[in-house]
């Protein structure tokens, strides 16, 4: 039985008119594979118009999950942005219909070219995960978004489309990944197709290649494609993509890369009817009728149709299309009848090996007979003697159960294991492709609906009310007995003196006691060793504190370290941390990273320690910044309109603030007057547009689009080594751009007056040395820095040369 609802998401209830399409795709037999890059490179509009004007089965393959972007919603980089970045995907395939897969392919970041991006990715193991998922979804037409040439403007962009060519035929050829053969068959699509474009002043598309107007209005929906794609779109926020709905005629033009071109239609030569299943003729006129006979003011009356069907579906041969059309056949009868079921836990986490209290809860919106003959949780099966569901009364079921010992712990399942960059380790092929995890707990529920067997799935989940938002659904999580969070995730030792560690642990189950302990590395100790604990209740929390000291302290050179915490219960150690991420627009999402931290000893010195700091999108300098010791100040409007601006040593601007806060046209005179008078103003990335105020500095400069040194590796040249910046307080080397991550830079600066110094020059493999990472101006009496060097990513990361560079940019000798 296929379920109608998705992970914490309350069970979608579809309308009459929804129905009636929903009828209307169980006459269809046609896919489509759109493939990209990244979250936001889909057409959403595009895939709206598959899915729910022709429906057909549409789906994304984004190879990646966005982990390289920015984040405009909060301070998560990474694997975190990543994680928000694929909640998003899955809220906007809910709105336009399409389904969500994903490769094991990590986002590294901007990549200028293919070859760039195939040094850093596993293209094999990248290819047989396309592979997988184009055998596994089997569709007639692929369709990529971008050309395999320098048109597609990133080299992810660019890798996507010369891998949706190279799986094109691949997933045909049973030689190629044979170890797949065990769970899936070869399938070849009939054309690959290249969605051309007119974006980023770049138009692709021509009057003589293929096209579809999919700006259509649905009347069953009350919305056209262009509405649905704004809705749709606007839901990645954390990449500040909303967009306004657009309405009347939108053509969407194609070009073909393999396979025959279409003519008449993108179906050309693909029998999308019940006609191309063997002995599907008759089960199509079945579902005409049913359709004719449809009844908007009573769906139950359909019932006995749909019933029919899923007994002539069920006599077919096994096959992809009795797989697919059951499950729609299935979710119908469910809807028509009014069926509507859920599974709760009475707690919003458990541990392996712990009892937990559910309840599922099940009501009949129809005359249709439907008893339940039973309903299985894990390995609890609770007989109901096929109690029938009366019209209209809600009936609750409460089961307890201990959840298997051997349930794995709440983690992505893409982040369970260590992984290289720009690669995730997934050793279960059948978790290829899965937008998230499978729900570990869910309720088996057996229905005997009019005669026939049913069962209906349905996750384990924690519901509540909030005063506020009302009715909240959020996964079950599976967690340890006990997590360790650090209060830190870098510390920086500059000198050889001792800092705390405070560790807070939290119990997850009842009766938890035991030990916990640092585990360093050489060169550092701990005091105490170890400690005890005890927290007698779920939830209860207690903080201990250790003293780390270095032992060894070089003070010339850096040195980069990790340490993780240990805590032992019954005989079990766990190395777990808590993190949760919350956002009104996504699911909780909730994952058990290590507990551990960077250690970084660095040789250091800075002559100031007030600093003021504009905070930007997702910024995190400032929390770094405070590692090293300096107080750092938010300031809001009161500060920098009416405050004493001249107490700051410095003021630093977070990144993209230009780009988001509007309050900086009216903050920028007082910025200036701050520099004139003496003060060091550090301003760090933009993006070109848009721009509150086009003015940054105190004389004029651009901001590149396209000018950015993407590897984090590349050779800085010293273009003013005599320059006080790099020399006070700390003497700069080359050693400082070592261990850098991602990127050097982005979005460099151009057209700058002569009244600035450049400090650096850089470039990537076969490039052009590019001069504008970091501007340098006195101007009055202070010093005027606009960077676009990536600090906003080394300094979380305890980049040793990254503190010591920006401590530079921000200490102007007095």
């Amino acid at each position: 039985m296929a379920q109608l609802s998705v992970w914490a998401q309350p069970t979608p209830v579809w309308d009459a008119a929804a129905i009636k399409l929903q009828l209307r795709k169980l006459d269809t037999l046609g896919s489509v594979l759109y493939m990209a890059a990244h979250p936001d490179d889909e057409n959403t509009r595009l895939l709206g118009y598959l899915a729910k004007e022709k429906l057909y089965r549409t789906g994304y393959l984004s190879l990646t999950r966005g982990d390289g972007g920015q984040n405009l919603v909060g301070n998560e980089q990474g694997e975190l942005l990543g994680l928000i970045r694929t909640q998003e995907l899955l809220a906007a395939r809910r709105i336009d219909g399409a389904e969500q897969f994903f490769t094991r392919a990590q986002d590294f970041g901007f990549s200028k070219n293919p070859q760039e991006t195939f040094t850093i990715w596993d293209r094999d193991k990248i290819l047989g995960d396309a592979v997988w998922v184009i055998r596994k979804f089997r569709p007639d037409v692929i369709i990529c978004r971008f050309p395999a040439d320098s048109r597609a403007g990133h080299g992810h962009h660019t890798a996507s489309a010369i891998l949706a060519a190279e799986a094109f035929t691949a997933a045909a050829d049973p030689k190629r990944y044979p170890e797949q053969l065990k769970y899936v068959q070869p399938w070849q699509a009939k054309r690959l197709l290249w969605n051309t474009f007119n974006f980023g002043g770049n138009n692709t598309t021509a009057p003589d290649q293929y096209k579809i107007d999919v700006g259509t209005f649905n009347v069953l929906l009350g919305r056209s494609y262009g509405e649905i794609a704004a809705e749709s779109r606007s839901q990645h926020k954390s990449q500040g993509f909303g967009v306004a709905p657009s309405r009347g005629s939108s053509m969407e033009y194609f070009t073909t890369i393999k396979g025959d071109a279409p003519q008449h239609g993108l179906m050309d030569g693909i029998n999308t009817t019940w006609d191309r299943v063997p002995g599907g003729k008759a089960i199509g006129d079945m579902v005409n009728r049913a359709i004719a006979d449809y009844r908007v003011d009573d769906p139950s009356a359909t019932v006995p149709a749909l019933l029919a069907i899923h007994k002539a579906i069920s006599a077919l041969p096994d096959g992809y299309w009795k797989t697919q059309k059951l499950k729609e056949v299935e979710d119908l009868v469910l809807a028509c009848a009014g069926l509507w079921m859920e599974a709760y836990s009475a707690t919003p986490s458990t541990v392996p090996g712990e009892p937990l209290l559910t309840s599922i809860q099940l009501i009949n919106n129809s005359h249709i007979p439907v008893h339940v003959q039973s309903i299985q949780v894990q390995d609890k099966d609770t007989s109901l003697n096929n109690m029938q569901l009366e019209y209209n009364r809600l009936v609750t079921v409460q089961q307890m159960l201990t959840v298997p010992a051997n349930t794995a712990v709440s983690q992505p399942y893409w982040l369970a294991a260590p992984h290289p960059l720009g690669m995730y380790v997934i050793p279960d092929q059948q978790l290829v492709g899965h937008p998230e995890n499978i729900p570990p707990l869910q309720a088996a529920i057996h229905l005997d609906i009019n005669g026939q067997s049913f069962t209906v799935q349905r996750p384990l989940q924690y519901k509540h009310t909030d005063p506020v938002k009302g009715e909240v659904y959020e996964p079950l999580v599976i967690a340890p007995p006990i997590v360790a969070n650090l209060a830190n995730q870098v510390f920086i030792f500059t000198e050889p003196q001792a800092q705390p560690v405070t560790v807070k642990l939290k119990a997850m189950a009842d009766n938890t006691s035991g030990t916990v302990q640092l585990r360093i590395p050489p060169g550092f100790k701990a005091s105490p060793e170890q400690q005890s604990f005890t927290l007698n209740r779920k939830g209860d929390e207690t903080t201990v504190l250790f003293n780390l000291v270095p032992t060894q302290l070089n003070p010339t050179i850096s040195r980069v370290d990790t340490f993780t915490v240990a805590a032992a219960v019954n005989g079990h150690v766990y190395k777990q941390a808590l993190q949760t991420i919350h956002y009104d627009h996504i699911p909780p999402i909730t994952l058990f990273p290590q507990a551990a931290a960077r250690l970084v000893s660095l040789p250091l010195k800075h002559n100031g320690n007030r600093l003021g700091y504009i905070a930007g999108a997702g910024d995190m300098v400032a929390a770094s910044l405070r590692q090293v010791g300096y107080n750092v100040n938010a300031l809001d409007e009161k500060d920098i309109m009416g405050g004493q601006l001249q107490q700051y040593d410095a003021i630093i601007v977070g990144v993209r603030a230009y780009n988001t806060n509007e309050r900086l046209k009216y903050w920028q005179p007082r910025l200036m007057d701050y520099v004139k008078n003496g003060g060091t103003l550090v301003v760090q990335y933009n993006t070109s547009a848009p721009l509150v105020t086009s003015q940054l500095g105190p004389y004029p400069f651009s901001l590149s689009r396209s000018a950015r040194v993407t590897d984090e590796n590349a050779k800085v040249t010293w273009l003013l080594p005599n320059d006080e910046v790099m020399h006070y307080p700390n003497e700069i080397t080359q050693r400082d751009f070592d261990g850098w991550v991602q990127e050097r830079g982005l979005y460099f600066t151009t057209d700058a007056a002569p009244e600035y110094r450049k400090l650096f020059a850089m470039h990537d493999k076969g490039e052009q040395p590019l001069d504008g990472s970091t501007l340098v101006a006195n101007y009055g009496k202070g010093r005027y820095v606009y960077t676009s060097l990536a600090f906003f990513r080394e300094l979380p990361a305890g980049v040793p040369g990254a503190y010591r560079l920006f401590v530079n940019l921000i200490s102007a000798k007095k």
